[in-house]
């Protein structure tokens, strides 16, 4: 029997990791420093504002982001203290609550998103053909999917909770 250490996907996932870590400590000093956002912030705001009416159940949006149900909880409050989102309730749902995107909030990420947009192509083009970005995008969006199936879901049209609200 091989030895496990010596397995090939140990190797894989363990580059996988390195590369995310040392990608995130890149992006985020540099987002901080040139938008005033912090990463976790960021992360928020950007999903918000892709997001049809720029609004997410609550549960939809930790799904989306690295946050624990209770982090995105705090990061709302300070937010929402800062003026960048505000809670609404659901009307169909009374469990449900939205993070929804203000001006001031849609303000500040399209004042970020152009410095994290530099970093990531210039991240990406510099090892990257336009055919093996696609490629690993595709893969990326696969190992996502398997991996993290409520942040899938979440992604779809009702999220999580359906077509309900």
């Amino acid at each position: 029997m091989a030895d496990p250490l010596d397995h090939p996907h140990l190797t894989t996932i363990g580059l996988f990791m390195e590369a995310q870590a040392g990608l995130a400590a890149a992006f985020e000093r540099e987002l901080e420093q040139q938008s005033g956002l912090s990463v976790q912030w960021f992360e928020v705001l950007i999903r918000l504002a892709r997001t049809p009416g720029h609004r997410l159940r609550m549960t939809d949006l930790a799904a989306q982001t690295t946050l624990s149900a209770s982090g995105l909880t705090r990061a709302v409050d300070r937010m929402e203290g800062a003026g960048l989102v505000v809670r609404e309730a659901c009307p169909t749902d009374r469990r449900s609550t939205y993070a929804v995107l203000t001006d001031e909030g849609e303000a500040r990420i399209r004042t970020a998103v152009p410095v994290h947009v530099a970093q990531v192509v210039n991240v990406l083009d510099s090892v990257f053909n336009p055919d093996e970005l696609q490629a690993f995008t595709d893969l990326a969006r696969r190992l996502r999917d398997a991996a993290n199936p409520c942040a899938a879901k979440a992604s779809e049209a009702g999220g999580l909770e359906g077509d309900a609200a």
